[in-house]
């Protein structure tokens, strides 16, 4: 067992978090939507202790959380004019986009060619990223199959002693999950709708349909 240390979120307990991600550990933290389980994303071995505290199954890809737009580029193999367009549009916010990956980027994140990235619209989220100089890989910080947390106890409950250290950042919105669009396909496909409207995305694209 890991002793889990729950902190409130400043700038020095979010230094102490980044220390444990570029140590291979994991993390909780507030984002925009509910609390995440993060790893840093170029550390293979660190993604995989997600699976193991989730107790997720490893068909599941792991999503990729970014600091700005101009981080795409860390992990994505080309980024085309489209996903400039809806991340101007939408981030940070409540859209996820999925993109053919670089190879830098794990078959323990993704074991496909395509990895899904996001900037969250939530501060404490994004001081965890740029202090970590590297995007997170992360989910929801629950046991698989238990709903999201929303409050650091919560999240608490679900991983103590399965992960370093907890940034308590207040209760999250919960609600409404980030709507998940794939740009590998022509027209683009919506994987999972969300927070982001089919017919807002549209507008961004100058599209009559999605697939």
């Amino acid at each position: 067992m890991i002793e889990t240390r729950i902190l409130p979120a400043t700038e020095d307990s979010i230094t102490e978090a980044a220390r444990i991600l570029s140590a291979g550990g994991l993390v909780v933290f507030p984002t925009d939507t509910v609390y995440g389980v993060g790893a840093h994303a170029f550390q293979p071995q660190a993604v995989e202790k997600i699976y193991a505290a989730k107790i997720r199954p490893r068909d599941k890809a792991i999503p990729l959380l970014l600091a700005t737009p101009d981080d795409l580029s860390l992990v994505v193999e080309s980024v085309p004019p489209t996903a400039h367009l809806l991340a101007e549009r939408f981030w940070p916010g409540g859209l996820t986009l999925v993109l053919r990956k670089r190879a830098v980027v794990s078959t323990a994140v993704s074991a496909g060619p395509t990895v899904a990235v996001r900037i969250p619209d939530h501060p404490v989220t994004q001081a965890l990223i740029a202090a970590l100089g590297a995007p997170l890989a992360a989910t929801s910080a629950n046991l698989a199959g238990n709903p999201s947390p929303v409050t650091a106890q919560e999240a608490v409950e679900e991983l103590r002693g399965r992960i370093e250290l907890v940034l308590d950042g207040g209760p999250c919105p919960g609600g409404v999950p980030s709507t998940v669009l794939d740009l590998t396909t022509d027209p683009p496909t919506i994987l999972r709708p969300g927070a982001i409207a089919e017919e807002d995305i549209r507008a961004v694209l100058g599209t009559e349909s999605l697939s």
